[in-house]
């Protein structure tokens, strides 16, 4: 029997997952948002919806598979390299998503002063951080990188005879950070800045591919707002 290619060593065996096609739904739920008509896209549980789906499909998917602690990437033997690594891509990614946010932004002419009336703005300080940034970065990484993803790459798998194309799922990738950045409440809450969340969306994912340990993307994710909320909280008053 040939070794299986390093990379996809850690993937429990895709002909024994049930469901991965689920993740199919949050991504078409998100397309038809932006074919509903304006007065239906400002309706609060309508913007939800596409989260709302992929954790009613994560739970589907969870209850009718078997290993989904490693096909998540959550393995206790992943955490101490999850802290570690999790916590420098979090730094970098916070300060140079602070710098985007604070600087180039304004200087193309944005206003970002109106995050200081966004939910998380008004939000008293020791609410948002640590508690609410990193329960929001367990969840979004366990819809967006752990299901949607690892089942998009699952599906994509069976399309290509490359390991080298199975490791990087290039397709699932692109559809992963595009529905995470184009999310009806990231779009509705953050405007034009949610730009920044397709570029996080493509590193974490690309983080999550290379070495199936989504606690590194969670901590990352979390370090990351928490830095950058901070300094731009301060900076806007």
């Amino acid at each position: 029997m040939t070794a299986p290619e390093p990379g996809l060593r850690a993937t429990p065996t895709q002909a024994k997952e049930w469901g991965a096609a689920q993740a199919l739904l949050p991504v078409a739920a998100t397309l038809g948002y932006y074919a509903l008509p304006p007065s239906l896209q400002e309706q609060t549980l309508v913007q939800f919806a596409p989260q709302t789906g992929a954790y009613l499909a994560l739970g589907f998917w969870a209850a009718r598979n078997r290993d989904i602690v490693s096909r998540l990437g959550l393995e206790n033997g992943k955490i101490r390299d999850g802290l570690r690594w999790g916590l420098l891509i979090g730094l970098v990614l916070g300060c140079l998503n602070t710098f985007v946010i604070l600087s180039v932004y304004p200087h193309l002419g944005y206003d970002i002063s109106f995050l200081k009336t966004t939910p998380h703005g008004r939000l008293p300080f020791l609410v948002m951080v640590p508690w609410f940034i990193c329960g929001i970065a367990i969840l979004v990484e366990l819809n967006f990188r752990g299901f949607l993803l690892g089942r998009l790459a699952a599906l994509e798998s069976r399309l290509w005879k490359s390991g080298l194309a199975q490791r990087h799922s290039p397709l699932a990738l692109i559809t992963c950070a595009l529905t995470f950045a184009f999310d009806p409440f990231m779009v509705n809450t953050f405007q034009h800045l949610h730009w920044i969340a397709l570029w996080d969306g493509l590193i974490w994912g690309i983080i999550w591919l290379r070495t199936r340990n989504l606690y590194i993307t969670i901590v990352a994710h979390a370090v990351e707002v928490i830095a950058m909320y901070s300094a731009v909280r301060a900076a806007i008053g």
